[in-house]
């Protein structure tokens, strides 16, 4: 591999806390043993502790390990680790390999032999397949059975009695959901048992949440009337994955591609990235990357490039879930985001969006001639005085930014809330 430039090891910081720790870490001082060779990165960072942290970075994947606490990937002794060997001031390519890089390495090429041997391996026969297939589907309804039974109880004794219930309470159900092959609503529910707590609007989110439960398990119920598109997103909501294999197969809708925005989280067990694209038809897609916490996401891409690729949609009503299915190639910056609505659009759009998918969780929205204000987590206000509360917003960063000037904002309006991703500033596309 060649080495990183500073600034591709600065795109795969997870956060700028994270960089900025990296780069008072890189230097001479606290590392030893450091080296690599043509896929490997590796050295040791005396911290605070006794025995220095052993680090290592696969930069072909990439991927990373540190044996620090820390729960973000990578870390900062990872990326102050490649800021010394993109300076060529580290890791010296002559060196032999770490004891420690070279375990980590092979538990990684091992797990990746195993996973292409099942890869490779002759498809069951059809009656075993219909027997697997007919065994899952008796083991999911009787897990939605027990989950409408609980959620009944959950009405009978009353939200605040929910809310009393230790963390143990939630994760159970949780459990029995992941046997039932319901891992989306398995989720779903382990993540209400800290929400309860975090949330001011509690009471509202649970309401919301059990509502949309309900009505999971009664459309599973019904699914044998669904269209094939209600269908698609039933199975999202309860978490059954469409095989990557099936998908490549299908269609692939051609470019310019033009990025609209991206956002990444961390739920502690799993990263997401999620990238919304926009076809010159219209058609509005967004593209999934997934990653446990010991790998690295895709690199993110650029809100406002356009994208010289091909794309490969799953199954579901719009805005569809998409793969890229060919290199994806910059073709130049746009310069605005296309013709931004109104407020009160954007609810109507949604709100049409949730009579046909009541369990989607967020619904892509660019807002036009919008201000940003302050108050909370901010607002943003249109020209009819219509406003809409902001989430994970850089509050003084867009309030820089916009100058109170009314701009074209993109973002993920959830809840009844909106997350910015894009803004339009001056003739550029640009990220708050």
């Amino acid at each position: 591999m060649g080495r990183w430039s500073e600034e591709r090891v600065v795109s795969a910081a997870p956060d700028a806390s994270s960089l900025a720790a990296a780069r008072k870490l890189a230097r001479q001082g606290p590392w030893s043993d450091t080296g690599s060779n043509d896929v490997l990165v590796w050295g040791k960072c005396q911290g605070s502790g006794k025995t220095p942290y052993q680090v290592s970075v696969d930069t072909a994947v990439p991927a990373y390990r540190c044996s620090c606490p820390s729960r973000k990937f990578p870390c900062k002794h990872a990326l102050a680790l490649l800021l010394l060997w993109s300076r060529g001031e580290a890791a010296d390519g002559g060196a032999e390999t770490a004891g420690f890089a070279r375990e980590w390495a092979a538990q990684r090429a091992e797990r990746a032999t195993v996973r292409e041997r099942r890869r490779s391996d002759q498809p069951a026969d059809p009656a075993a397949q219909a027997k697997r297939l007919a065994d899952r589907m008796a083991l999911m309804d009787a897990g939605i059975d027990d989950f409408s039974r609980w959620l009944t109880d959950l009405v009978r004794t009353g939200l605040a009695a929910a809310r009393a219930q230790p963390y143990a309470w939630w994760d159970g159900v949780a459990a029995r959901l992941v046997d039932a092959q319901l891992p989306g609503l398995a989720e779903q529910v382990r993540a209400m048992g800290s929400e309860v707590h975090a949330r001011t609007d509690w009471a509202n989110h649970l309401l919301l949440r059990a509502g949309r439960w309900w009505a999971v398990t009664r459309a599973w119920r019904r699914r044998d009337t669904l269209t094939p598109a209600e269908l698609a997103d039933l199975r999202v909501a309860v978490g059954w994955a469409v095989p990557t294999a099936e998908i490549q197969g299908t269609e692939a809708l051609p470019g310019p591609w033009l990025v609209l925005g991206a956002h990444r989280s961390d739920d502690g067990r799993l990263q997401q990235q999620r990238t919304w694209l926009r076809a010159p038809d219209g058609t509005v897609v967004v593209v999934l990357d997934f990653a446990a916490q010991s790998e690295s996401l895709a690199t993110p891409q650029l809100a406002g490039v356009l994208l010289d690729t091909t794309v490969a949609r799953y199954p579901g009503s719009a805005p569809q879930r998409a793969l890229f299915t060919s290199p994806a190639a910059s073709l130049g910056m746009a310069t605005d985001l296309g013709e931004g609505v109104g407020i009160q659009e954007a609810l109507e759009a949604e709100s049409a969006a949730v009579a046909l998918s009541p369990w989607r969780e967020r619904h892509p929205v660019l807002l036009g001639g919008v201000r940003v204000s302050p108050g909370g987590q901010g607002w943003l206000r249109d020209g009819s005085g219509a406003a809409l509360p902001l989430v994970d917003a850089p509050l003084d960063s867009l309030l820089a930014l916009t100058g109170g000037h009314p701009v074209d904002l993109f973002g993920e309006l959830e809840e009844g809330r909106v997350r910015p991703l894009s803004a339009v500033i001056g003739g550029a596309v640009v990220t708050p």
